[in-house]
């Protein structure tokens, strides 16, 4: 048996600029960083500024917290680290994410200081960034987590918080949309609100599921496939695709097919714009938009699903 051998690239040979290469991907690639750091991460904007400065990323997390992120190519140094403070100060921001091809150890005990000290709904991480490849493959960048909030530090903070508006606000949203839900569909109806931003279901096979996503600004329902496995997700998404005239037909307009090469689960979507939280008087539009959706779209899966070979 032929074994490879990983090699190290050069993060400049993959991205000659910082800015307009690896922070535009990173951008557009940010479940690859949410696996790292155990979040669902959707981006809001690249360059916000605060002040005179301006951040690389603002995206936000699955609970509606907003997030920065800055990026080096290089090791880490003391600007980097007032910019991610300011930023957290000036955006209303709840998590720092600083990414470095190399953290320096003083910047890793700067990074466990202020998870120790700042409030437990805070949030500070560090991670290497690297690439790699064997033989002649493509390169695949890899990021390792150096430093980031833990319970026994966020055990020092206030041991009681008051939920966040935005917990209020996605714990009455989905109390409204699962009790409309139930007079056009069983789908979710075992199912309970939460503070999360999603609300899911079994779709029939396991591993498959119906979901309900609701942010800020927009909104989505979707077929998330991960049975643990990447190449059988892939086959599993591979088949339903050869199915997606079919599919679309009977959901009534295009979706969004997302086979997410580089990760294990792929999904397929429908998103409505100009529909999150923030339009707080248009909530029961929006949610009578979704039920519909979600019922096309389980409709429009459920004899594709059936024929899977699994």
């Amino acid at each position: 048996m032929d074994i490879g051998k990983l090699e190290q690239v050069a993060l400049r040979a993959i991205w000659p600029n910082e800015a307009l290469g690896f922070t535009v991907w990173l951008a557009d690639n940010l479940d690859f960083l949410g696996e790292a750091v155990d979040l669902q991460l959707s981006l809001v904007r690249r360059e916000a500024s605060a002040g005179p400065f301006s951040a690389d990323i603002v995206a936000e997390d699955g609970t509606g917290n907003t997030v920065i992120i800055e990026n080096q190519l290089e090791r880490t140094d003391h600007d980097h680290l007032g910019k991610l403070v300011t930023y957290l100060s000036n955006l209303d921001a709840k998590i720092a994410i600083w990414i470095s091809s190399d953290p320096r150890p003083e910047h890793e005990t700067a990074i466990h200081w202020l998870n120790e000290s700042l409030p437990a709904d805070t949030a500070f991480y560090l991670l290497k960034l690297g690439a790699y490849r064997i033989g002649d493959s493509l390169p695949a960048p890899h990021l390792s987590l150096i430093a980031g909030p833990t319970p026994e530090a966020k055990e020092i903070g206030s041991q009681k918080k008051e939920m966040a508006q935005r917990h209020v606000l996605r714990l009455e949203f989905w109390e409204q949309l699962l009790d409309k839900a139930k007079r056009h569909t069983s789908l979710h109806a075992n199912i309970s609100p939460s503070k999360e931003n999603w609300v899911s279901t079994g779709a029939g096979v396991s591993g498959l599921a119906l979901s309900y996503v609701i942010r800020m600004n927009d909104a989505q329902v979707e077929l998330y496939i991960d049975r643990c496995d990447k190449e059988e997700n892939k086959g599993i998404y591979d088949e339903l695709l050869a199915g997606k005239e079919r599919v679309e037909q009977a959901f009534g307009g295009p979706l969004d097919w997302q086979r997410l090469d580089e990760r294990r689960a792929s999904r397929v979507r429908f998103v409505l714009d100009d529909a999150g939280l923030r339009s707080g008087e248009g909530w029961t539009q929006i949610q009578d938009a979704m039920i519909g959706a979600m019922v096309r779209l389980e409709k429009a899966f459920k004899p594709e699903i059936q024929r899977l070979r699994i």
